[in-house]
């Protein structure tokens, strides 16, 4: 399989280069560079303790080549190339370090080994380069619909900020680099109905065709009563979703209403059948209070979550976390945010993801400055305000999560992006 990848890309790549007419490649460059502070953890027999603060310099490099040798096919391979500089400690502790491609790894069949450098057998130090194959597949208009075959984007929801029937690769909260979602390996075929509408069906087949670590979905949207209603139907990695999604204007402003119903093991050996389930709701609005002001407010309830602090360590461990890619604790959260255009070129943007379960809060502060023509300079932060971690508090238990933003770490960084 990961050699048919590679002549897939070359067999795309050099015949575009001799007719440049039907050939485009373009992509961009990134740099971020990053610093870790990760919070006090109290001991219950002893003092606390606090972890050095970590840091990291993530390059990207992203080349995005498009072939189109007829009016009914298009051809698309994107890869990137990432060497990284980054202290120990995170490749230690892991769970917060920068994921440059946010690849989930569940729906793709085969792939390039991610570790160019240092070899297969050896561990990672210091220094290493990553890759990605993100992008590989063909599109071919039928006439009466769209199909897509191969490494692909595919995306649901109009929340603006959490997308419940999202749950193929969806970005975590704290991901720096979301430009790009990652591709999962999938056959797609998409059928325009009426004004606005669309029938969208896909299967998704997961690592090595298995069928317990695959997906398929039916997805339709229609413009009704003015209201872009959209309801889908999917199952991934045996797991059965029912979801709606409804967005219109409102006034001046734009409203959204997004939800699913997830029955875990639903379509597993009915004699092994769970019969756990979980909701997930996103609603809200967005309203522009001038050409420079944009703000919106946006309400989640995370029903795989938990109202007791206490109980947040049974979320990590359960199956909407592991294959809902649910990452939330808690129950219920507020998230409101602004983004002001001080000059044509510096924009600013805060955001607050609030547990109002318990109390604690992750403030995301960002600022950005268009240098040049497709130059962007920014920075921001990441910073979680509440009660910590404890460890050894129960024999029974490993840990007590005291709040969930406050084991979060703090995260400051730089970014600077060219695109070509």
């Amino acid at each position: 399989m990961r050699a048919l990848i590679a002549v897939f890309s070359i067999a795309v790549l050099i015949p575009g280069a001799a007719r440049g007419d039907i050939f485009k490649l373009g992509g961009y460059g990134k740099s971020f560079f990053v610093d870790t502070e990760y919070p006090a953890i109290a001991h219950a027999f002893g003092a606390d303790e606090n972890p050095p603060p970590s840091g990291s310099v993530s390059n990207r490099l992203r080349l995005n080549a498009e072939l189109r040798p007829s009016d009914r096919l298009a051809i698309h391979v994107s890869y990137d190339f990432a060497p990284q500089v980054r202290d120990r400690s995170m490749i230690n502790l892991g769970l917060f370090a920068l994921d440059r491609f946010n690849v989930t790894g569940g729906y793709r069949i085969d792939d390039l080994h991610p570790q160019l450098y240092p070899s297969l057998n050896d561990s990672v130090g210091d220094f290493s380069i990553e890759q990605n194959l993100d992008r590989a597949f063909a599109t071919i208009n039928a006439g009466p619909a769209d199909i897509t075959v191969g490494r692909q984007a595919i995306a649901f929801g109009s929340a603006r900020v959490i997308n419940p029937t999202d749950v193929f690769a969806p970005f975590a909260y704290q991901t720096l680099d979301t430009e790009d979602r990652a591709g999962v390996d999938a056959v797609r075929v998409r059928k325009p109905l009426g004004f606005m509408g669309e029938l969208d069906v896909g299967y998704l087949p997961g690592h090595e065709f298995h069928i317990k670590e695959g997906a398929y979905y039916v997805r339709g949207k229609y413009y009704i009563a003015r209201t872009d209603a959209t309801a889908i139907v999917a199952v991934f990695r045996q797991n059965l979703m029912l979801g709606i999604d409804l967005a219109r204007a409102v006034g001046g402003a734009s409203a959204w209403l997004e939800a699913a119903n997830v029955w875990v093991d639903e379509m597993a050996d009915p004699k092994t059948v769970n019969q756990e389930k979980y909701f997930r709701l996103s609603a809200g609005a967005d309203y522009s209070f001038s050409d420079k002001l944009y703000g919106l407010v946006e309400y989640h309830y995370n029903g795989p979550g938990k109202n007791d602090p206490e109980k947040y360590y049974a979320v990590l461990s359960s199956k909407a976390v592991s294959e809902g890619n649910v990452f939330l604790l808690g129950r219920h959260y507020l998230i409101p945010g602004a983004t002001y255009q001080f000059t044509p070129l510096i924009t600013g943007t805060a955001e607050v993801l609030a547990n109002l379960s318990d109390g604690s809060v992750y403030m995301s502060p960002s600022i950005e400055y268009n240098i040049a023509q497709n130059v962007y300079l920014a920075g921001g932060a990441f910073i979680g305000l509440g009660g910590g971690l404890e460890l050894n508090a129960t024999p029974a238990s490993p840990f007590v999560i005291h709040s969930e933003f406050g084991i979060y770490p703090d995260i400051f960084y730089t970014s600077f992006r060219v695109y070509f």
